[in-house]
């Protein structure tokens, strides 16, 4: 019997975080935001795939057997014979980082040896972060963001900005995303990058101006959340825990958020905000970009 195809597909880039430790050595970390959201999904209970490229080497070997793990459809990652895409992190706090990728494997990403039938299959289909940016994969996603929308499936998008997106040319694709998305998970601190002459207000407004058709969740770190949809408001605080590492919590919101439109919380703004929050406080419990499994998340909910 064949697997079914997965609900949840998750488009974007996987790399590998090589951060600074405090004796001047680097440690290596499966990553990428993208990837992250994928394995939230995976792990919370949701038939999900990473669409993407990764490396033959050993670091590509790490994605591919973190996204086993976790539980990912194994039929939409590819491996090519080429170089890995590395995110060098300097510094946390204050955020400094550089990436290295030049032909890298990510741009070789093809979608046309997706599975047959995917996209019919698929409800909810992600776009975000630098894979939107690094071309000539920019234009292959946009491409297939398109397709999708036009083939009537819901469009996820998470700008997740980066100093990347300064870069000519990244304004007609959030322009293009925006238009395309149903729903849209944005942070105060991608607000501040995206339209950095606005101040919050006004840059929460212009993106729900170019989105005119999506749910829009604003997240804010310790100060929580907001999910928005027409002239409805749903305010979701952030859940108090013992917080590790804020790394990867911004993936793991999204994740929780569209586990929950995919699940008994299809018509609850105020049930998938809460499960995106306690998706993210699970993930800020754990040091790196670690996906919650959906019995931490019910039980910190019911706590």
């Amino acid at each position: 019997m064949s697997t079914p195809l997965p609900r949840y597909v998750v488009f974007g880039e996987a790399l590998t975080d090589m951060v600074r430790q405090a004796d001047g050595s680097w440690l290596g970390l499966p990553g990428g935001s993208c990837w992250n959201v994928a394995r939230v999904g995976a792990r919370l209970g949701i038939a999900t795939a990473f669409a993407g490229a990764v490396s033959q080497d050993l670091f590509g070997d790490d994605l591919a057997q973190a996204s086993a793990d976790a539980g990912l459809d194994s039929r939409f990652l590819q491996r090519v014979a080429r170089s890995p895409l590395l995110a060098f992190v300097a510094s946390r706090h204050p955020p400094q980082y550089f990436f290295v990728g030049d032909d890298s494997a990510d741009l070789h990403f093809d979608p046309a040896r997706l599975p047959e039938g995917w996209r019919q299959a698929a409800e909810v289909i992600h776009f975000g972060s630098i894979s939107l940016v690094r071309q000539p994969l920019a234009a292959r996603l946009c491409e297939e963001a398109t397709l999708a929308a036009t083939a009537g499936k819901r469009i996820a998008f998470d700008p997740n900005f980066r100093d990347l997106m300064r870069a000519p040319g990244y304004a007609n694709v959030l322009a293009h995303m925006l238009r395309l998305a149903s729903y849209v998970k944005i942070s105060d601190e991608d607000l501040a990058g995206l339209f950095p002459t606005l101040d919050i207000d006004a840059a929460l407004a212009q993106v729900r101006a170019m989105a005119p058709d999506a749910t829009v969740m604003l997240t804010r770190g310790a100060h929580g959340m907001t999910l928005l949809k027409g002239s409805i408001v749903v305010e979701q605080p952030a859940l108090a825990v013992d917080v590790a590492d804020t790394v990867g919590c911004g993936d793991a919101a999204m994740g929780g958020w569209m586990a929950g439109v995919l699940s008994g919380a299809a018509g609850d703004l105020a049930a998938q905000a809460r499960l995106a929050a306690a998706a993210a406080a699970i993930a800020a419990t754990r040091a790196g970009a670690y996906p919650p499994r959906r019995e931490e998340v019910e039980e910190l909910l019911a706590a």
